[in-house]
């Protein structure tokens, strides 16, 4: 299923200003080295991080602003690696879990000649989509001053009912 869009709710009057927190799925993509053939046909393929919110998160935080991302990771290398690009991006990682039963959440993703991008997705489920409602950092969410969040979180539980308490 493609992600229908990203979408920034309203928050709490307690919100720290410019303080943007981003809730959802950052994974690896992997992208093929040569633009416009298939997965099948790609010779190689380049690991890069992926996923709108947490790329919302470094965007912000790379445009002067503070932000923060609320998510969960595999306890394995890609996760970890993940975690400290938000860190390196100045991201605050107070809202990352690791779960030491399900993997970071991969991506391969065709380059079309026409250069549109399609996505698939290797999830079954990963990491990102069993966060909880219990394991929300809701101190760091409520000092939001603006709530980002991608689409995907609101896929399939316990990350949906996650979301909602969050948003």
């Amino acid at each position: 299923m493609a992600p229908l869009g990203d979408t920034v709710a309203p928050v709490a009057a307690a919100a720290v200003p410019g303080f943007v927190v981003s809730f959802g799925e950052m994974l690896i993509d992997f992208v093929p080295n040569v633009a416009g053939v298939s997965l099948a046909e790609s010779g190689g393929f380049v690991k890069a991080p992926g996923g709108a919110p947490a790329n919302v998160a470094c965007a912000v935080s790379k445009l002067g602003g503070s932000s923060a991302f609320v998510g969960k990771f595999g306890d394995d290398e890609f996760g970890h690696m993940l975690v400290d690009i938000l860190k390196q991006n100045g991201v605050n990682a107070e809202g990352c879990l690791f779960d030491q039963h399900a993997r970071t959440a991969l991506a391969f993703v065709t380059l079309k000649s026409n250069g549109e991008r399609e996505f698939m997705f290797y999830r079954n489920p990963s990491a990102d989509m069993l966060l909880t409602e219990a394991e929300l950092n809701l101190d760091l969410i409520h000092r939001a001053r603006i709530f980002h969040y991608g689409s995907i979180s609101l896929i399939t539980e316990p990350c949906r009912s996650a979301h909602v308490t969050a948003s």
